[in-house]
């Protein structure tokens, strides 16, 4: 394992960045299952960051750091997105099983399509705004992670853990997408929404 919390290029504390998710609050089943792994990865202490409920989230597609990006992008860019996502319609998740990444916990989801379909229109948006968008479209792997490696170290005591582990996936119900402005100062990803845009 490694540790999760290493500064990226261009991040640093203080710093904001704008960002598309799912986000899952008042999903029931999916705090439930969260919890579960809470309880179950607890002994290890502090090899790992056991992510609560309020930051649970999918990440679909980075924009720009405030401050780099103009505000007013962000809200063309909302606008787009809007027009692009209406054309997909709500649709329902498996979150789990979990996989054991270098830096984290993560929890498959299952059917991907609609995830793709939801994260292309945004990209589409983007792209009418800016002229290009960031990151790669290849490079996006959907998943919920529930915990990350604090620290660098062996993987066995997560992998037992895991192995020891018997949890039933989640349902999740996803209906909007929702643009935030992230930071992780504080050795967690917290955000505040910027614009939260309805599928369907």
């Amino acid at each position: 394992m490694r540790n999760h919390w290493y500064w990226r290029t261009g991040w640093s504390v203080g710093r904001r960045f704008y960002t598309w998710h799912l986000t899952f609050e008042g999903q029931e089943d999916v705090h439930r299952l969260a919890a579960e792994y809470r309880s179950a990865l607890a002994p290890l202490g502090d090899m790992v960051t056991l992510i609560p409920d309020r930051w649970l989230h999918l990440t679909m597609q980075g924009i720009g750091f405030v401050g780099e990006t103009k505000e007013e992008d962000i809200r063309a860019i909302v606008d787009t997105a809007q027009a692009q996502l209406t054309a997909v319609p709500a649709f329902d998740l498996q979150i789990g099983p979990e996989a054991l990444d270098p830096e984290a916990v993560l929890l498959h989801v299952r059917p991907d399509g609609r995830v793709r379909d939801v994260r292309n229109g945004i990209r589409e948006g983007i792209r009418y705004v800016l002229g290009e968008v960031p990151e790669e479209a290849e490079d996006f792997t959907p998943h919920v992670s529930v915990a990350y490696s604090a620290g660098d170290g062996p993987s066995e005591p997560i992998a037992r853990v895991l192995a020891e582990s018997d949890l039933t996936p989640a349902r999740a119900r996803i209906s909007a997408a929702e643009l935030i402005v992230i930071h992780r100062d504080r050795r967690m990803y917290e955000w505040e929404s910027f614009a939260r845009v309805p599928l369907g």
